[in-house]
């Protein structure tokens, strides 16, 4: 199954640059603007209830879909690329495993844990669950 959601998001992906493609920008503003979402993260300089404000924001699918559809109702091309560049980025980063956060830990995701402290908390959570603690 996580196979199988992993290539429906790559194709989320590939569906956001063929958008991309149909927008009058040259290429290397897709290569510059595409890690821009992650500049949700800065939010965490605020703690982690903040940052997974912002981040989720920067990050959220619903929210990219939304500015690319206002976009295109508005004539607005400036506005499709923020939806198509947020689309792209948090696609690809789902098919790498990462997620909406949760406001506990930044690798706490609803994807499941990440990064060190993930691989921490999921073997915590693996040795609660066969304890019948969880």
């Amino acid at each position: 199954m996580k196979n199988l959601l992993r290539l429906e998001e790559f194709a989320l992906f590939l569906f956001a640059v063929f958008f991309f493609t149909e927008l009058n920008y040259p290429w290397w503003v897709f290569l510059v603007l595409f890690l821009a979402p992650d500049l949700g993260a800065i939010g965490y300089l605020g703690g982690s209830r903040v940052g997974a404000t912002t981040y989720n924001l920067t990050h959220h699918k619903g929210i990219a879909i939304a500015f690319f559809l206002a976009g295109t109702l508005a004539s607005n091309e400036a506005l499709q690329l923020v939806g198509v560049i947020m689309l792209a980025h948090s696609s690809l980063d789902r098919v790498f495993g990462y997620g909406l956060k949760y406001p506990d830990s930044s690798d706490h995701t609803h994807l499941g844990w990440v990064g060190k402290t993930g691989r921490e908390m999921a073997a915590n959570e693996a040795k609660s669950a066969a304890l019948g603690k969880g």
